[in-house]
């Protein structure tokens, strides 16, 4: 059989992945990728790691990835942030540091093909093109953030729990004897370790952060001061110190103006988004004009809602929902699928209506 790199990121997931493979007969190399410096509290992950591919009998190795991690993922989550934008910083990492320094790896090590722990499966459909489908598990499917992976990175790619569901996954990590068979899941944001994203923010930039400003209803009627519009996104209510009577939430961050709006719940719902920096998967791309029927998920726990696709002009695409869809946040990816459930693409959230 065909020799795989398998990233282990020292959890559970990444781990039977690993083990599933070598059960199918695959020759397995476990890569683990440190994306950090110094002594971080995350270097147990290492531990784990090598503890896990001991115990599966595979070989193991650790590449250190802090440089390319620290210029592809932070530095651009920060920009993004002190810009008034939500970004995903996973999207980020998938294909510019994991497929990128797994496949590098793999090309060192003589391997065919990586693999991960990820939710999802990965195919080549009828078209010959390569697409990322959805996991069967609807709680954990993790497609969403798969979406800017290209059609190479795609030929060379396993993700073999893409059909298991979370307890399939305990049960046979606990039968293998994996020690992570218990562990929690990891945080969303892993190199935000102590704190939250703006005390990170705060910490680790040279930028001059954005100052107080007012918070502003819809008609531009000041309610108050803000702390910066670093410590907001589009649908926050809680941490708003705001007595006003009803349920207010963040519909919108202006950081020209430094000013957060706030509105009602009613105020959170747009009938459309736009997008740029698009990626196209299942298909190679929608020409000027070109429609497309879809389902679009505007954020990575988002059940998705039915849309039309509009090819604008230049890199921007409109998606417009058949109903309305709650806090589009700009900076937070749009993941178009098919009826099938394979990602068609997405694209970079640049405004809503």
């Amino acid at each position: 059989m065909s020799r795989v790199v398998a990233g282990l990121s020292g959890g559970v997931d990444s781990a039977v992945a690993a083990y599933l493979l070598k059960a199918a007969g695959y020759e397995v190399i476990g890569v683990t990728l440190k994306t950090w410096t110094g002594g971080s509290s995350r270097c147990c992950e290492l531990d784990d790691a090598q503890e896990m591919a001991a115990r599966m009998g595979i070989p193991h190795y650790v590449r250190n990835t802090a440089t390319e991690f620290r210029s592809r993922v932070e530095q651009p989550f920060i920009r993004e942030y002190l810009r008034g934008r939500t970004p995903n910083p996973c999207v980020e990492c998938n294909r510019h540091v994991k497929w990128a320094q797994l496949l590098e790896a793999a090309a060192v090590l003589g391997a065919e093909y990586v693999a991960t722990g990820h939710y999802a499966s990965v195919a080549r459909i009828e078209n010959g093109r390569y697409a990322i489908r959805r996991g069967a598990s609807q709680r954990k499917d993790q497609s969403y953030v798969l979406y800017q992976l290209t059609q190479e990175q795609l030929s060379h790619t396993l993700l073999p729990l893409g059909d298991y569901e979370k307890e399939k996954v305990r049960a046979i990590a606990a039968r293998a004897g994996l020690l992570a068979a218990q562990k929690p899941d990891s945080q969303e944001i892993c190199f935000v370790t102590e704190g939250d994203y703006a005390d990170y923010i705060e910490q680790e930039t040279e930028a001059e952060l954005p100052p107080p400003g007012t918070f502003v209803d819809e008609a531009g009627n000041v309610l108050g001061l803000h702390e910066g519009i670093t410590h907001y996104t589009v649908g926050q209510r809680k941490g708003l110190g705001l007595a006003l009577g009803y349920p207010a939430y963040v519909t919108r961050l202006d950081a020209a103006k430094n000013e957060v709006v706030i509105g009602g719940e009613p105020s959170l719902y747009r009938t459309a988004v736009r997008c740029g920096e698009l990626e196209f998967m299942s298909v190679p791309g929608l020409a000027t004009g070109e429609t497309l029927r879809a389902m679009v998920k505007i954020r990575y726990n988002h059940g998705g809602e039915t849309a039309t696709l509009q090819r604008n002009d230049g890199d921007a695409l409109t998606v417009v929902f058949d109903r309305p869809v709650r806090a589009p946040a700009p900076g937070q990816p749009a993941v178009f699928y098919d009826e099938a459930g394979y990602v068609i693409g997405g694209g970079k959230i640049l405004s809503s209506e």
